[in-house]
């Protein structure tokens, strides 16, 4: 348990997109082998797309791994590049099924609730490791309504809870469209899935060191 621990998470398919590119990169991600990495613990999961899933998985997930810190992935499916969630909204579709066919039951994650939960000011710096990497990528305002905006609201509450994670980060990925070799395909600045894997090892690189600094900093005070 003296490791740095790291859960990465990601989501399968769900209606509209049989291929969640983030259950590929969850996979890549838990294989890397850098220095940076060496003595930390990294533990990946690819949710289910449903709201019962996250709620029965992630407590279970936090308790078993106990992370320092959560780097979390979805599906964007009608953006064209990377987008490092700043925030999660109290807010659920009612109109969109998840992959069990259900629909929220209410328009609220959480009632007598904030409007929104923040990350935090790391985001910003996980941008700037994606973009060094060479992807498109934009910090965005707006998770949707759907799981990744739920998923990171659990999140973002459990960071806040005694013994949970330090940090935590949602990565909205585009639609990845590959061939047989798995290369980017496409024009202009769509994003391949390599180009994807680059930036997510970054961003990872990135948290990891950011954590530390956070262990450093909470010991210290």
């Amino acid at each position: 348990m003296d490791r740095l621990r790291i859960l990465i998470t990601g989501f399968g398919p769900f209606p509209g997109a049989p291929d969640n590119p983030t259950e590929r990169l969850v996979a890549r991600l838990m294989r890397l082998r850098r220095p940076a990495l060496a003595d930390v613990a990294l533990r990946g999961h690819t949710f289910h797309v449903s709201y019962g899933a996250v709620d029965r998985d992630l407590p279970t997930l936090l308790a078993l791994h106990q992370p320092h810190a959560m780097l979390m992935f979805g599906l964007a499916q009608r953006t064209p590049f990377v987008r490092i969630e700043t925030r999660a909204r109290n807010a659920v579709t009612t109109l969109w099924p998840d992959a069990d066919q259900n629909r929220g039951l209410a328009a609220q994650i959480a009632h007598e609730a904030a409007a929104d939960l923040h990350f935090g000011p790391h985001t910003a710096r996980l941008l700037r490791a994606a973009q060094q990497s060479g992807v498109w990528a934009r910090p965005s305002r707006d998770a949707g309504r759907y799981l990744c905006n739920y998923l990171s609201w659990r999140a973002i509450e459990a960071s806040r809870a005694p013994g949970g994670p330090l940090l935590t980060a949602f990565v909205h990925v585009p639609p990845i469209p590959r061939d047989a070799t798995g290369r980017r395909l496409g024009q202009g600045q769509r994003v391949g899935f390599e180009e994807l894997v680059d930036a997510g090892e970054a961003m990872l690189v990135t948290l990891v060191a950011l954590t530390r600094q956070q262990l450093r900093t909470t010991a210290s005070g």
